[in-house]
């Protein structure tokens, strides 16, 4: 019984390591984190945000998310008749309109630290004003909403549910130009360089199937 326990705290040569070595790695990992800076630890517990040269990109994920989810809920309460459901995708709005505020000041910072040449400028202002429009569009139908209610009805409810599309249409167009400024033009990417190895593997890829 005195050699099974030996064995299982120090191992073996068969099975390596054993519970002391375990616990001697796990303490001379914690002592590695300890002697890292503040800076050096959330690059390594957040690397792809650490790498960001804005955190733009980060924010904007969340009145992509909040927004068609107000609009979709908004309109199948407004036809069923449902003031709950319409409540819920108040906050949804108020959620998605405060998200896009800072995300609109994250954008206008990004627009004067990443580095663009002219052929993406034009891209990048069009990606702004739209941008202000969401913002702007969303603030009024917050204040409208908070104003008014859930029990809009007739006209004024048509409306609102129109500028609600509005909006959604014109984040989506939003959306479309920053993917073009990222994924087309390179814009705040910092290029990999294709390995041998990985064209190699690509190349197999493509045979394989």
């Amino acid at each position: 019984m005195t050699n099974f326990l030996s064995f299982q705290i120090h191992g073996g040569a068969d099975h390596g390591g054993g519970l002391a070595d375990s616990i001697a790695e796990f303490l001379a990992f914690f002592e590695g984190i300890s002697a890292l800076g503040l800076g050096e630890l959330f690059a390594l517990i957040l690397p792809g945000i650490a790498s960001m040269d804005n955190i733009h990109p980060m924010l904007v994920h969340f009145p992509i998310a909040f927004f068609p989810v107000f609009f979709i809920l908004d309109v199948v309460g407004s036809l069923v008749k449902k003031p709950q459901w319409r409540s819920v995708a108040s906050w949804l709005l108020y959620f998605g309109t405060f998200a896009a505020v800072f995300t609109v000041i994250a954008g206008f910072v990004a627009a004067n630290s990443v580095a663009h040449g002219d052929n993406v400028h034009d891209i990048m202002e069009r990606h702004e004003h739209i941008g202000v429009s969401v913002l702007c569009l969303a603030v009024l139908l917050s204040f409208w909403r908070a104003k008014v209610g859930v029990l809009m009805a007739g006209g004024a409810n048509n409306f609102f549910l129109l500028l609600a599309a509005l909006l959604c249409g014109l984040m989506v167009a939003g959306a479309d130009l920053g993917g073009l400024m990222v994924y087309k033009y390179g814009v705040a990417v910092q290029a990999v360089p294709l390995s041998e190895e990985a064209y190699q593997h690509d190349h197999d890829h493509d045979h394989t199937h």
